[in-house]
């Protein structure tokens, strides 16, 4: 009998193999995305210097607010848009998109567009 692989390794295991692809500089930082089952959360994070520049998540109070839910494809969008006018504040306008393992489809993609149309290129 062959055991299957739970969601949570396999999306670790596609995570590792994105991060051995792309890293953030100072120049052009990396925008990571996480998922949970009742949030969204989104870094902008340079790896040289290890730390983390600008952050945003459903779970802040000013990002949350006027929103149902906060796991859907509008409160990912409007933390794309969020993210992007933090990130836009600190000079910052080109990124490199980790969507973290997570299939480029629903609330990531709705996050990465969001953040595209508020000024983030990627």
């Amino acid at each position: 009998m062959i055991s299957k692989k739970s969601r949570k390794d396999v999306r670790t295991r596609k995570h590792y193999k994105v991060r051995n692809r792309l890293s953030g500089t100072a120049e052009r930082p990396r925008l990571a995305v996480f998922r949970s089952n009742n949030h969204m959360y989104a870094q902008i994070i340079d790896d040289v210097a290890q730390n983390t520049l600008v952050a945003a998540s459903t779970v802040q109070k000013d990002v949350a607010e006027g929103l149902e839910k906060t796991n859907n494809i509008e409160a990912a969008a409007k933390l794309g848009t969020v993210i992007a006018e933090r990130a836009k504040a600190k000079g910052i306008t080109t990124v490199v998109f980790d969507r973290g393992g997570f299939i480029y489809a629903g609330k990531i993609k709705a996050l990465a567009d969001a953040a595209r149309e508020a000024g983030l290129e990627f």
